[in-house]
């Protein structure tokens, strides 16, 4: 087939480890044609998030409309959308791309918190949220965020991990990776969810590294940028799994900025 094109839609991070940039970076690396969305601007660094300035809402509505007027569009992911507004006007693009290119692959990275602690969603637009998953082929969350998400305590074990992934697919996500990052010990275990299917466990060798910038939004634009050329979701989650392990392995030779460095996402080419 031709090059695959993927488009993100998401915020900007001017450090390049996290957002558009993590995402560009990824399809790069894994042999996607790149487009970009941007619904928010970020003023941040490897040490944490100054501010944050939404996109107006008609704006983002015209940079999606503008691009898949002209662009064939393989494959989506959805990253920070930061409020309720911008939810819904993604969620209209979402809906007119899916019409316009059949079983088109949508990944959405409910993004919530950056690595650093910064909320980058507004309170009143979890339940948006909620309400866009229906709509992805493939939802990432992180554990903190599938305990918003599901309004309870976040899971603390592999057994509680695949509970709240079984009930965010009931809630209308066709298929949950809920990622076991944020736990302990010398392995980190992902929980894939799909309907119909025992869950099935993703286990990598858990990184001894600080530099973890991007690790959630370069994992799943990894995955949107693969999942054209392969047959199931399965597969395609395991191969972007073992680049990204790798991209943390090799995230210490970037030696960028003085925080949590970002991944290092060309380590196959560089």
């Amino acid at each position: 087939m031709s090059v695959p094109v993927a488009l993100t839609i998401a915020g900007s991070d001017p450090s390049g480890g996290a957002g558009i940039q993590a995402d560009l970076k990824s399809f790069s690396a894994l042999g996607a044609y790149g487009m970009s969305v941007i619904v928010a601007l970020t003023a941040q660094n490897t040490t944490g998030v100054a501010a944050v300035m939404q996109v107006p809402a008609d704006f983002v509505r015209l940079q999606l409309d503008t691009v898949r007027s002209d662009v064939r569009i393989d494959t989506v992911k959805v990253g920070m959308l930061a409020s309720a507004e911008l939810v819904s006007v993604i969620a209209d693009g979402l809906d007119a791309l899916s019409v316009q290119h059949p079983g088109l692959p949508i990944v959405v990275d409910p993004v919530m918190v950056a690595t650093s602690g910064a909320r980058l969603l507004d309170e009143d637009a979890v339940d948006a949220i909620r309400r866009l998953l229906p709509r992805a082929g493939l939802i990432t969350p992180n554990l903190p965020e599938a305990a918003v998400l599901l309004d309870e305590p976040q899971a603390t074990d592999l057994a509680s991990m695949i509970d709240q992934a079984s009930r965010l697919l009931e809630m209308g996500a066709a298929r949950v990776l809920l990622k076991g990052g944020h736990g302990s010990g010398p392995e980190s275990s992902d929980v894939l969810a799909q309907a119909g299917r025992a869950p099935e466990v993703l286990t990598a060798p858990r990184i001894e590294t600080t530099n973890t910038h991007g690790t959630g939004c370069s994992l799943s634009s990894a995955i949107a940028a693969l999942r054209p050329g392969h047959e199931d979701w399965s597969s395609t989650v395991r191969e972007a799994k073992d680049w990204l392990t790798g991209a943390l392995r090799r995230a210490d030779e970037l030696e960028i900025g003085a925080g949590s460095g970002p991944v290092h996402h060309f380590y196959r080419w560089w």
